[in-house]
């Protein structure tokens, strides 16, 4: 069993910078990709990033892309997500989530085994 928790979230205007962090329990969470999605009111939750265990490799959704980075420190069971630049369009309760296998089918709910409770964040215009 792992559990995630988000933090960091919160109200920042546009073009203003955030940046969560997901603390995982367990021991294991170095084996463990990590995956970060958001989801707005009305809408589903939609893939935003994706690590590898051992971090040498990133993906991102299209629409984040030069804009947010997604990091890790296994020593300190931590993932984070780097948000600049940011938009109205972003607005969403962010959650990370472990997949234990890692997948080529990262941007898919299904492929991912725990979720945190989620973090709340407000891009005003």
């Amino acid at each position: 069993q792992v559990q995630l928790v988000e933090s960091g979230g919160g109200l920042v205007q546009t073009g203003g910078s955030l940046r969560l962090s997901c603390a995982a329990s367990g021991r294991t969470f170095s084996n463990y990709a990590m995956g970060w999605f958001r989801q707005a009111p009305g809408k589903e939750r939609e893939f935003v990033a994706y690590i590898t265990w051992s971090g040498d490799s990133t993906r991102y959704a299209d629409s984040v892309k030069g804009r947010f980075t997604i990091s890790r420190d296994n020593a300190k069971n931590t993932v984070y997500l780097q948000m600049n630049s940011l938009k109205p369009e972003d607005t969403a309760v962010y959650y990370c989530a472990v997949s234990k296998y890692g997948s080529t089918l990262f941007t898919r709910i299904t492929q991912y085994d725990y979720w945190g409770q989620g973090t709340q964040v407000t891009v005003s215009s």
